[in-house]
């Protein structure tokens, strides 16, 4: 079972796709598992699961079906952010009347789902299907959770890094602008014959007045092309 985990892992390389950790681990998931399919759906932006990976398009469906009637274990394990497992038939179609009558149009008879999360953060759910009633036992229920915790990690460090690399090219840029800034002051208060914080706050004024970024202006100044009068 080692290995299962190890080569989940392997996916998490230099050239790492989100979407390719997530088809490896629906892939997985159901190859080490006593299920027939699996889905997966990701939390966007807004908050709002989306299907990012299956092994079936009948899984495919189940899954759109679930988001879209926010019905069935898919949507409660994201809700809630614990497992939904080893529920009865019976009890099932009492929870989710819609969602297992669609299930057995596509000769599913039970279901399991697994919240992709680390610690209060849940990003996405992981679905089991099965066509019979499959009770999954206490090892099999860790492994499926492991499963989803490598992943989520992998995920979460994945977004760490981009944001941290959009936030030093932020940082960067506005270093960048707070050069030209300087420039600029130092042009605008020999041109106009003002001191330095008066011209930074022409130029500002100018800035919001015509709807510019500070920056803008400032290279406007140094390329000629903005020029401000002196004022009364």
């Amino acid at each position: 079972m080692v290995s299962v985990f190890v080569h989940l892992a392997d996916t998490l390389t230099t050239e790492f796709e989100a979407i390719d950790l997530m088809q490896t681990l629906a892939e997985t998931s159901r190859d080490v598992l006593p299920v027939e399919a699996t889905g997966i759906a990701l939390s966007d932006p807004r908050g709002r699961l989306r299907v990012l990976a299956t092994t079936h398009p009948a899984a495919e469906l189940l899954e759109l079906f679930e988001i879209q009637n926010s019905e069935g274990p898919c949507y409660d394990c994201f809700q809630s952010a614990t497992p939904i497992v080893n529920l009865s038939v019976e009890e099932s179609w009492q929870r989710w009347p819609q969602f297992m009558a669609c299930a057995a149009d596509a000769g599913y008879t039970s279901a399991h789902a697994f919240p992709l999360r680390l610690r209060d953060e849940v990003i996405g759910v992981m679905n089991l299907f099965c066509t019979s009633s499959v009770e999954l036992p206490e090892d099999d229920i860790g492994v499926a959770q492991g499963l989803c915790d490598i992943a989520t990690i992998g995920l979460l460090q994945e977004r760490a890094v981009r944001e941290k690399h959009l936030i030093a090219e932020q940082l960067q840029a506005a270093l960048n602008s707070r050069i030209q800034i300087e420039q600029a002051k130092g042009i605008l208060s020999e041109r106009l014959a003002v001191p330095l914080d008066e011209a930074f706050v022409m130029m500002r004024k100018h800035a919001r007045a015509n709807n510019l970024r500070l920056a803008d202006a400032a290279a406007g100044v140094i390329q000629g092309q903005l020029v401000l009068p002196v004022e009364n």
